[in-house]
């Protein structure tokens, strides 16, 4: 089977089909699906989503929303020993937009590395153009400790490299399928298989040929296949490496999944 390490099935965007959209997702084989909280809110519906067999909550502030770290931090400090919650994330920076201050979101990050080996939970790292400081706090902190996933990874070889060497998994999603996507290729031929994980980021990053659409779990399967194609070995080489890889650093249930 199939997991998608990384989805947003709390958003909005899903709520008028979610359950079609679970059940879609099983259909594809995906087996398990880990919900990442973005915002005290997200968080507190993923941890909801959670009591459903099969899915799994991550808790946390995203970088955009870094300025209300004292608004939320007790609330979703809270949330990190409830059941189904098996990660810290989506944390991390996002040079791109700022929308919360660079300072402000470097210490929101370090605030919930810290939490994240406090209670032994990896992390899932959100980072878009900050490759330079996110691998510096990753090191500083040091977040090895925790361990975690670069979510949707960005980055190049050379970024992909100082991550796996700080004990770091690599996510790839939909940009992996895209023409153009040269990088993400590389990164994808060249991660370890035993260091290797996928996502959709639904709603967002749907691959191709539905790039543009609302993305869903059920998609991950097309990431998986490009990945297979990219590396030249068969899906299911892929698909059992990424799902052994998601039980080992989150600690998951193996008689909990969506079937």
């Amino acid at each position: 089977m199939l997991v998608d390490v990384h989805a947003h099935l709390d958003s909005e965007d899903f709520d008028r089909d979610r359950e079609p959209v679970i059940v879609r997702a099983i259909s594809a084989g995906v087996g398990v699906i880990i919900n990442a909280g973005v915002d005290l809110e997200s968080s507190r519906r993923s941890v909801e989503l959670a009591a459903r067999p099969g899915i799994y909550a991550a808790v946390g502030i995203h970088p955009h929303d870094a300025r209300h770290l004292h608004r939320w931090q007790a609330d979703i400090e809270k949330m990190v020993g409830l059941p189904g919650v098996v990660a810290v994330g989506e944390i991390g920076l996002d040079y791109y937009r700022n929308l919360s201050e660079p300072r402000v979101q470097r210490d929101c990050f370090v605030h919930f590395i810290g939490l994240a080996r406090r209670q032994g939970l990896p992390i899932i790292v959100h980072d878009r153009d900050a490759h330079r400081d996110i691998v510096d706090i990753l090191r500083l902190e040091p977040a090895g400790q925790a361990g975690g996933v670069m979510h949707c990874f960005s980055g190049d070889w050379e970024v992909a490299r100082a991550c796996l060497d700080l004990g770091f998994y690599i996510s790839i999603g939909g940009a992996v399928t895209f023409r153009g996507s040269s990088r993400a290729q590389h990164v994808a031929a060249n991660v370890p298989l035993d260091r290797l994980l996928v996502e959709t980021d639904c709603p967002y990053m749907a691959p191709d040929p539905y790039r543009g659409m609302r993305n869903e779990p059920g998609m991950v399967r097309v990431v998986a296949e490009k990945i297979a194609a990219i590396r030249s070995v068969p899906t299911n080489a892929v698909t059992e490496a990424t799902w052994n890889n998601a039980f080992r650093l989150f600690g998951l249930n193996k008689g909990r999944t969506l079937v």
